[in-house]
């Protein structure tokens, strides 16, 4: 017991100390866990021992992060989906595949064993990409569902592979003599008789397997779910919520499958639950820690002996594994229509190898096709590539922001112009400019969204294509003449130099800016801004009033409340505004401080001469 206790406070002091760090830094949690790993084991042998067995139960991180995923996409989702998962993933991973055997066989290496690595290398890393893509807010652009499609072609591609270990086999096992599937326990029976069932039948056992688990996803788990919340004992969402997950994957890998690809199944089924928010929020924590855990398993595992012992070759393959990939990658994103950020985003954040690689390699091994050191070679190469994606997706984001997008088309020729000119058409500069056209007042919009301007086309409404910042557009739209400019981009930078430059060649001009918080409030002001709009703030002084109406508040008096608090919070800002040093923290600025502080007390005294008001008896009362 003490030196379990002991051992759970290494992995947990190593995970406090080092991964906020590396937040810290903007290396990302995945670099942190692989690193206080590598410190724990190789560094400072601290652990080791205990990695195979670590990296079996951390494993489960990796099935529960599937099935969080599954979670967020419903089913209809998912068949919009099938051209990138059939056609970019499938090619993705055939044509990785044979260009790793291939090369691999031009180094001198056997066919099967080339074959068997051109496989374990074709697919990338589920947990550390999808997790990378999770804190980098990647997951709902193109390029993040594109590399989403892909991890899962890669992860159903996993079953016909470990169909065809044996096939390669070269005699050097007997069929049926691999312990890859050996089950101890009550589960031993089980599994034991569905390998003996012959081939059409294990087929028909599988595809009921996946059907039980669409039905009763779909028609028990909702009564089952409120019989176990009406308990009203907080522990057991957790309880159903593992259970749900658990069974899942023990059903999948019974059959053959991989559990990781039954648990995304059972949360497609189950994202239409009014228990999708709930499950998710008892999953998420446990998944946390153990894809932590497993993370930092991998680290451990590097083998810095063998390393040292040959540091180029294995440097050589890591590097020719990653290049490789992202060469294939790269010719397909393009094919499939991936720019810009997107299309470095697919070529580099997938060029890595991931964790099944070490379930392929260990297979391949058992089978005897694979030998011992090609093996040990194969499993650092995996870790090390593992090790650096981190560092590939800083790349990305570098590279996307050094080499923006090719624009396809040219400045529009603006032939018109009016006396409000709106640059940015996005979702608030949209509710402007037709607030205003439908008031009878011309209006010029200026977008550097070529997708968006054609929107607005379609439905009548004409707009130039044209970055706002460039001077000449500005100049074309009538900034001279024009009586108001509204500033309604997206990017926080280029909001404030189109504002710095409307003021300076138009000091009369009246300037409305859209802000998207206090910092970016106090910068437009600085830079010339009249009125400046927080892109949230009215709405949420909106729900504020719909609390007050809820909480015993007539609608008249919490009107009055949430103009009051909207007028005295206006005054604030631009008191506050004044105050502001650019670069220097707010809670730094000593006369800021104290400003904020009596603002606060003034919005409390305005609150509550409101509140007087409200309970103050009325003259007739009175009478």
């Amino acid at each position: 017991m003490e030196s379990l206790l002991l051992q759970a406070s290494i992995y947990l002091g190593a995970a406090v100390l080092i991964v906020p760090l590396a937040v810290r830094l903007g290396l990302g949690s995945v670099l942190g866990y692989l690193a206080a790993g590598i410190l724990m084991g190789p560094v400072l042998g601290l652990a080791g021992a205990e990695t195979d067995d670590l990296r079996h139960y951390a494993e489960f991180g990796v099935v529960l992060m599937l099935f969080l995923v599954g979670l967020e996409l419903e089913p209809a989702a998912l068949w919009a989906m099938r051209r990138s998962l059939v056609g970019f993933g499938g090619l993705q991973i055939v044509l990785t595949a044979a260009a790793v055997t291939g090369a691999l066989g031009w180094l001198g290496l056997g066919w099967q064993e080339s074959a068997v690595l051109g496989m374990v290398f074709s697919v990338s890393s589920t947990a550390i990409v999808l997790q990378s893509l999770s804190e980098k807010r990647l997951l709902r652009t193109s390029g993040g569902r594109g590399a989403f499609s892909v991890l899962l072609a890669q992860d159903i591609a996993i079953v016909p592979m470990l169909a065809l270990m044996p096939l390669l086999a070269s005699g050097a096992r007997p069929s049926g003599t691999t312990d890859h599937h050996a089950t101890e326990g009550p589960a031993e029976p089980i599994i034991g008789f569905l390998h003996s069932l012959p081939g059409w039948a294990g087929a028909l056992v599988t595809l009921g397997v996946i059907a039980g688990i669409v039905l009763t996803g779909h028609f028990l788990t909702r009564p089952v779910f409120r019989f176990v919340h009406a308990s009203r004992l907080p522990d057991m969402g957790s309880f159903i919520a593992l259970f749900t997950v658990a069974f899942t994957a023990f059903l999948m890998m019974a059959v053959g499958l991989s559990p990781a690809l039954g648990a995304f199944l059972a949360g497609v089924v189950l994202a239409n639950s009014e228990f999708r928010h709930q499950l998710e929020a008892d999953i998420r924590p446990y998944k946390g820690i153990l894809l932590g855990l497993f993370f930092m398993a991998v680290g451990i595992g590097i083998d810095f002996r063998l390393f040292l012992a040959d540091p180029w070759t294995i440097l050589a393959l890591t590097l020719g594994v990653v290049v490789l990939k992202a060469l294939v990658l790269a010719v397909l994103a393009q094919g499939f229509g991936f720019r810009g950020s997107d299309r470095w985003l697919l070529t580099l954040g997938l060029a890595q190898a991931g964790e099944f690689g070490f379930v392929l390699v260990g297979f391949g091994a058992q089978e005897g096709i694979l030998a011992r050191p090609v093996a040990q070679y194969a499993l650092i190469v995996i870790s090390l590539s593992m090790l650096v994606t981190p560092l590939l997706f800083a790349m990305g984001d570098r590279l996307s922001r050094r080499r923006p997008e090719a624009q396809p088309h040219h400045p529009d020729t603006i032939d018109e112009k009016g006396a409000v000119i709106i640059a940015g058409i996005g979702r608030f500069g949209q509710v402007v400019n037709r607030l205003v056209r439908m008031s009878g007042i011309q209006t010029v919009v200026l977008d550097h969204d070529m997708a968006a301007v054609q929107i607005m086309r379609r439905f009548g409404i004409k707009g130039f294509f044209g970055d706002p910042t460039r001077p000449e557009l500005l100049h074309a739209a009538g900034i001279a003449e024009a009586s108001v400019i509204v500033v309604a981009v997206d990017d926080r930078e280029n909001a404030i130099k189109i504002v710095r430059y409307a003021r300076h060649v138009r000091p009369d001009i009246h300037i409305v800016a859209r802000a998207r918080d206090r910092v970016h409030v106090y910068e437009l002001y600085q830079a010339g801004a009249d009125d400046i709009v927080r892109e949230t703030f009215d709405s949420s002084v909106r729900a504020g009033r719909y609390v007050l109406e809820n909480m015993g508040f007539s609608e008249y008096e919490a009107a009055q409340r949430s103009r009051t608090y909207y007028r005295v919070d206006r005054a604030a800002m631009r008191d506050l505004a004044e105050l502001w040093v650019p670069g220097q923290p707010a809670h730094l600025n000593e006369a800021y401080v104290a400003r904020a502080r009596q603002l606060d007390t003034d919005l409390e005294i305005a609150l509550m001469q409101e509140e007087a008001a409200r309970t103050r008896p009325s003259p007739e009362a009175a009478e």
